[in-house]
């Protein structure tokens, strides 16, 4: 399941995207009104996706955060992947973070393991197939 931090980053970041190219930074109080954020969260939630190259943030009078790489090269994956870290569900089918599972007999013959390694796979298509551009121009879309 999606953590609150999650859907709290996601929303920041595809509010971000909408944001014209070349348009100043824009500043937390504002990202946090307009994404629905609660400040204290989101001033962690934004240095955690600094840190991770997905935001530049700017400082003074006219600071504030702007996407680090166009909307369409980012992807919905990376975002959770910074907040949550890895997509799996189940720590023997992560690609990033793999660790054997303590209680398994045979990771090979594994069904628990089999149908994870598919939901993380697809999972993994879903999110990094889909970037802030896609995300937000579906969201248009239907509404």
């Amino acid at each position: 399941m999606l953590t609150q931090r999650s859907r709290y980053a996601l929303r920041s970041m595809l509010f971000l995207a909408g944001v014209p190219a070349g348009a100043p930074p824009t500043p937390m109080t504002r990202i946090a009104a307009e994404a629905n954020v609660p400040r204290k969260f989101l001033e962690l939630i934004l240095a955690d996706l600094r840190d991770a190259g997905l935001l530049h943030s700017y400082r003074g009078k006219m600071g504030g955060y702007v996407l680090s790489r166009p909307a369409q090269l980012i992807s919905l994956g990376e975002v959770i992947r910074v907040i949550e870290g890895p997509l799996a569900l189940v720590p023997c089918v992560s690609r990033t973070a793999y660790r054997p599972c303590k209680d398994c007999k045979s990771e090979a013959e594994c069904a628990i393991r089999l149908a994870m390694m598919r939901v993380r796979d697809e999972t993994a298509r879903i999110l990094d197939g889909t970037s802030l551009a896609d995300a937000t121009a579906q969201s248009l879309a239907a509404a």
